[in-house]
């Protein structure tokens, strides 16, 4: 961005205003440091936090470099095993397997291949024309990334295996607000389409778990898809596919960058096939979770060892060395934040201050509009798992308390959790920042977009659902 020079009007300085975020950070963290009404720990830690979240928001530096320097100011303020507790956990490593997933699927020829099939569904008499191409083409792939919302249950492994394959997808188009389209689109259906399927979503796993061991309510699979599947899953997905379509289609009528393949034309490799398969076995592990209960890390290490493996594989190995793990620092710096609020007691300090506005009279539809807006203050300071493992207990006993049904406002608190607006506020989004094809100011205002919607209009609807039957 250029700013013009008061010295001489007729010339500008060429100064990207993303650096002037370095000083704003740098202020408002000394401000909190020195002057938060807080112990001096959680005042530190609230410091090192507002730090890092503003300079992921202005960018002037690659997210992993910003979340580099946060490990380390971690570090040398607490101690080296906080600093590091991010990549000791199983969810980083899922996005590390993942990242090696979408190499391998995008090496194999997968990619090429469901794109193949993708372009099935466009007519023929609309092959010619860019609009018709990517109307479909995101119609086809936003359907198919909810599918997955059903068989797979991790975000981010879906988001890591429908990535490359979009990413291919929107090379058919020569604008780069269609190719923006096609990968943003179908990644945000089968992220916050979650919302609407029990295993689609590690918080809503989280949330039901802290209910059932807390409260005694055990929420089925069948129970929640009811409840929330018709408005959260398939409407958040058609508003979504709306947005793409309305916000990233093209405006030139020509602007494909190759023919639309016929049936005819097609042709699957063994390595395709292989991929496919050694897909499919981990889907199969992912959705009988509930059945051998290992964590959704094993079934993306069980199809990276497969893909990868000399002889059966459809990667050489040595080709791990393409793959980009600079996006494994920012996840790590989140986590570490997050643990870092919760041991210096700032989330139970933030969930109980919250909770204590709200009167104990209040009706089901101000409670649950309480919890929505509770559940997205605290997402602005830490991962939103991390807020399900804090707000879910507070809110536990402020039902039995107030006498409130507890699954409805269960229920609203996974929607609310999954409605971000940063980055920095949940690994799916870190994820996608790392496939590279949509940079942070990009991805911002798709998140942005997409929340505002789901806060306007589809969260009413359910709270009006929840009302009508509580």
């Amino acid at each position: 961005m250029t700013i013009r020079s008061f010295l001489s009007p007729d010339r500008s300085l060429d100064v990207d205003v993303s650096w002037f975020s370095i000083p704003v950070a740098i202020v408002a963290a000394g401000g909190i440091a020195l002057y938060a009404p807080v112990p001096d720990e959680m005042a530190t830690m609230l410091a090192i936090t507002v730090f890092s979240v503003v300079l992921w928001i202005g960018a002037p530096v690659a997210p992993w470099f910003t979340g580099l320097l946060s490990v380390g100011l971690i570090g040398l303020a607490f101690s080296t095993q906080l600093a590091l507790v991010g990549f000791r956990l199983p969810a980083t490593w899922l996005v590390v397997l993942g990242i090696l997933l979408g190499e391998a699927t995008r090496q194999s020829g997968l990619a090429s291949l469901v794109e193949q099939y993708v372009l099935r569904v466009v007519p023929e008499s609309g092959t010619q024309d860019a609009v018709t191409v990517y109307r479909y083409v995101l119609g086809a792939t936003s359907v198919a990334a909810l599918g997955l919302v059903v068989l797979v249950p991790s975000s981010l492994v879906r988001v890591l295996i429908l990535g490359p394959i979009l990413i291919s997808l929107g090379e058919l188009f020569t604008e780069r607000r269609a190719k923006l389209g096609i990968f943003l689109g179908p990644l945000f259906v089968t992220f916050s389409g979650s919302s609407g399927v029990l295993t689609g979503s590690l918080a809503n796993i989280i949330i039901t778990g802290i209910v059932e061991a807390n409260a005694g309510l055990s929420i089925g699979w069948m129970e929640w898809l009811v409840w929330l599947g018709p408005v959260m899953a398939v409407g958040r997905s058609l508003v979504i596919t709306l947005l793409a379509y309305v916000l990233y289609r093209p405006t030139e009528m020509d602007g494909l960058t190759k023919r639309v393949v016929s049936a005819a034309d097609m042709q699957v490799s063994a390595e395709e096939r292989r991929m496919f398969l050694y897909l499919l076995v981990g889907v199969a592990i992912w959705a009988t979770d509930s059945i051998h209960g290992l964590h959704p890390l094993y079934g993306a290490l069980v199809v990276t060892l497969l893909a990868f493996a000399p002889r059966i594989g459809v990667v050489a190995p040595e080709r791990i060395r393409e793959a980009d793990f600079t996006i494994i620092f920012f996840l790590g710096a989140i986590f570490a934040i997050a643990e870092g609020l919760r041991q210096t007691a700032f989330t139970d300090l933030a969930a109980t201050t919250i909770l204590s506005y709200l009167p104990a009279d209040a009706s089901l539809v101000v409670v649950l509009v309480f919890v929505v807006f509770a559940s997205l203050a605290l997402v602005f300071v830490m991962e939103g798992l991390a807020v399900a493992s804090v707000l879910t207990p507070v809110l536990i006993s402020f039902t039995a308390s107030a006498g409130i049904p507890l699954l409805p406002v269960a229920m609203t608190e996974a929607v609310a959790l999954n409605t971000y607006f940063f980055p920095y506020q949940s690994a799916v989004l870190v994820a996608i920042l790392g496939l590279e094809m949509a940079n942070s100011r990009e991805l911002i205002r798709m998140t942005v977009i997409c929340s505002i919607a789901t806060l306007l209009v589809l969260v009413p609807i359910q709270i009006a659902i929840f009302a009508a039957v509580f």
